[in-house]
C-alpha cells in the first residue's frame, strides 16, 4: 500500500523545511497527531527516534533512516507483518517563492495488504490533514504569524 499527497505552498522552502522538522509541534498544526516526541536528544539526524501517539492508534516509533537537509527526510516504523516507511520532501516551486511538498506512505510486509485494507481510508486521510496543516504552518511563519496557527477542523 502506498499513500502520496503533493501540496503548493505559497510560503518558501525554509519555512516549509522549518515547520516539517519541528516534529514536536506537529499535533499545534495537525489533528491527525496527539503527541510527538524525540526519544532522543539530537533532534533530527540518521538513526534519531520519534514517538508518535494518533487518534485511535497506538503510539509507534519512528526511525529517521535517510536525511538530505533543507530537503527530505525519511523514517520508518515497524510492527509485525508490516514495515512502513514516511517520506517527506519540499522543493521550490516556481518563480514566486513558494514550494511543493510531497508527504508519502509506504506499507510493505506480509501483512501490509490487511493493514491497508483496514486502515487506507483513515491513513490516507490522516497524510492529507498532515500536508494541508503543514501547509498553514508554514505560510503562517513565513507571513509573520506562527502562533496564530491552529488545526483545521476536519
Amino acid at each position: 500500500m502506498r499513500f502520496d499527497t503533493t501540496v503548493q505552498t505559497d510560503a518558501p522552502v525554509e519555512a516549509v523545511w522549518a515547520a516539517l522538522v519541528d516534529v514536536r509541534r506537529w499535533p499545534e498544526w495537525t489533528e491527525s497527531m496527539q503527541d510527538v516526541r524525540w526519544l532522543d536528544d539530537d533532534g533530527l539526524r540518521v538513526g534519531a527516534r520519534a514517538r508518535i501517539k494518533q487518534p485511535g492508534t497506538p503510539a509507534v516509533t519512528w526511525t529517521v533512516t535517510q536525511l538530505d537537509e533543507g530537503r527530505a527526510f525519511v523514517w520508518e516504523a515497524s510492527s509485525p507483518g508490516v514495515t512502513t516507511v514516511g517520506t517527506h520532501a519540499v522543493s521550490a516551486a516556481g518563480d514566486h517563492g513558494g514550494s511543493t511538498l510531497t508527504l508519502g506512505l509506504q506499507q510493505s510486509g506480509a501483512l501490509a495488504w490487511l493493514v491497508g485494507a483496514l486502515t487506507g481510508a483513515r491513513t490516507r486521510r490522516f497524510v492529507q490533514l498532515e500536508a494541508d496543516g503543514l501547509k498553514r504552518a508554514a505560510e503562517s511563519a513565513s507571513a509573520g504569524r506562527a502562533d496564530e496557527v491552529r488545526p483545521a477542523a476536519g
